[in-house]
């Protein structure tokens, strides 16, 4: 009889455990909440953790190795849109700047406190304005080594033309060089410069030999990856041996193109939308 009740204890609390997995699984049930945020532990993680700063560290200190084989091989680009004949031009690296060389952790604090727990382009050119982003860790000292060899620094970023003057002034306050007009693309400068930035890359490409590419998000390598979570992998898989050589990817667990391809590569209109779609992806 004690068997017997065990057993039966034993089978009523798996199944409550099985009720409550399936709870835990049910894509629909995710609804925001007041008072909580999807984004907040990708945020102190970024901005408090020193697990984000030794990787940070880790990807430039990567980089400078890099750099130094990428110097003596007059062969060696990092550009998918390098024409021939780039063998006999100067070197440059090609970054980034919204969480590659500037660290934006506090903008992300004011979307997760906004009504609508969204980040609204008012917000962003406020935050901009400020010129008070900090220096992701590595960045400066990678690009005043890169500089003091020789080489040419490009930053190539999606802030829009009116955010120029202020992104080279915060550059310049980090200590960041090159940080002038010449060598800040930003999208739309030029006809044809969208957020896609190859085009921006090419365009570079004809002018020095891309020795390094250093970015967040898989756009700032290659074309083709601002669609569906498959599509994209299936798009970079041929380059996995770039990866850590040629290509330095920056940890950002807070926002990218990862993000849109949970949608198809687009951008939801809530809230609500978004976390749907999240919810949905789960593996």
């Amino acid at each position: 009889m004690v068997r017997l009740t065990h057993t039966l204890i034993l089978a009523l609390l798996f199944g409550l455990w099985s009720l409550h997995g399936q709870q835990a699984l049910d894509r629909n049930a995710c609804t925001p909440s007041a008072g909580t945020h999807e984004n907040l532990n990708a945020v102190l993680w970024v901005s408090t953790s020193l697990e984000y700063r030794h990787a940070a560290t880790q990807a430039f200190r990567l980089a400078a190795l890099q750099l130094d084989r990428a110097l003596v091989d007059p062969t060696w680009t990092a550009a998918l849109e390098q024409s021939a004949g780039y063998e006999t031009l100067p070197p440059a690296v090609v970054l980034d700047v919204d969480e590659t060389v500037l660290d934006n952790s506090p903008a992300q604090v004011t979307s997760m406190m906004s009504p609508t727990g969204m980040f609204g382009e008012e917000d962003w050119d406020a935050w901009v304005r400020k010129a008070e982003a900090k220096a992701v860790p590595g960045a400066a000292e990678f690009l005043r080594l890169a500089a003091a060899k020789g080489v040419v620094i490009l930053y190539v970023t999606n802030r829009e033309a009116k955010h120029e003057a202020d992104t080279i002034r915060n550059l310049q306050r980090e200590g960041f060089p090159f940080a002038d007009a010449q060598h800040v693309l930003v999208k739309g400068e030029v006809p044809g410069w969208g957020s896609d930035k190859s085009s921006r890359r090419r365009y570079v490409s004809s002018r020095y030999r891309i020795i390094l590419l250093v970015g967040d998000d898989a756009n700032d390598f290659q074309s083709g990856v601002r669609t569906g979570i498959e599509e994209r992998t299936i798009a970079a898989t041929p380059f996995d041996a770039w990866l850590g050589t040629k290509w330095i990817m920056l940890p950002n667990p807070t926002y990218g193109s990862w993000e849109n391809a949970l949608w198809g590569g687009g951008y939801p209109t809530s809230r609500a939308e978004a976390l749907k779609a999240r919810c949905a992806a789960l593996r």
